[in-house]
């Protein structure tokens, strides 16, 4: 019984298996739409990175960033419950998840669907910028952090638009691991400091490794069986992981090599 309500209110509710990606009857799906809102992003980002607004009261932004990482955490896990039972509920074969058919996969069903809230969620993502400058650590806001949330957008948008191939799987795939990232922020904002918080940039890092894994398959059946749908967007994907790979792997390196030298040098400075 409680399955079968999952489902209903994850794959077989009217919204979700009537939906269509459709500029004309589609909330905010227009290119118009995208653009304004990247360009807002980034010009607010360096207006108040570069102004001189009093943090907020350390109690105060406790609150409201547990509260955020509270609600992208579970919106993260209800998107990687729901798109993994579309997934198996809308596939017709199991290599479907890998290759759509090129020209007659429309952008409508449930998995569009979680590609749709997907999409949304980058936006309430950007909260994590504000969150950073309102805590008056501009020096924790880095070309990575910008990079990602404002390009991922633009990835996200693609999925929808080209009927993209594989965005299942990252979709996902991203939505687990960010559920394990935002459940360390929370911990975090409520004074429980976990020992694992190197495992969130490594999971993050592994996410990476497998999507270009899991790329070679619909590259495989693209090439060697019939076309797969989204290819042109796929490329935009998979160029776009590359970056984020070589700049989490340098992030990972840096920041934790630095850690390393800082306890080395604390050790020696305890032997004199």
């Amino acid at each position: 019984m409680l399955i079968k309500s999952i489902k209903y209110w994850l794959v077989d509710h009217p919204t979700i298996t009537n939906f269509e990606w459709n500029h004309e009857i589609t909330h905010f799906s227009s290119p118009q739409f995208l653009i304004l809102t990247i360009l807002t992003y980034l010009t607010l980002t360096f207006l108040l990175s570069h102004s001189s607004l009093s943090p907020l009261p350390p109690p105060l932004l406790r609150f409201i960033s547990a509260i955020h990482n509270l609600i992208i955490l579970l919106l993260s896990f209800t998107m990687a419950v729901g798109c993994t039972l579309s997934s198996l509920s809308q596939m017709p074969a199991p290599h479907w998840i890998f290759c759509f058919p090129a020209n007659q996969t429309p952008p409508r069903g449930p998995i569009f669907f979680w590609a749709y809230i997907f999409y949304l969620s980058k936006i309430l993502e950007f909260i994590d910028t504000l969150l950073i400058i309102l805590s008056g650590s501009i020096g924790r806001l880095s070309f990575l952090h910008v990079y990602h949330h404002s390009t991922v957008l633009i990835m996200c948008y693609i999925w929808l638009e080209t009927s993209q191939s594989l965005f299942p799987v990252a979709l996902v795939t991203n939505a687990s691991v960010h559920t394990v990232m935002y459940g360390y922020y929370l911990m975090c904002t409520v004074g429980i400091r976990p020992s694992w918080k190197r495992l969130v940039t490594d999971c993050q890092i592994v996410q990476f490794v497998f999507s270009f894994l899991v790329s070679g398959v619909m590259l495989y059946y693209h090439f060697a069986r019939a076309p797969c749908s989204g290819v042109l967007g796929w490329c935009f994907n998979a160029a776009f992981n590359a970056s984020l790979l070589y700049l989490f792997i340098d992030f990972h390196s840096k920041n934790y090599k630095k850690k390393k030298q800082l306890k080395m040098g604390g050790d020696k400075d305890k032997a004199l």
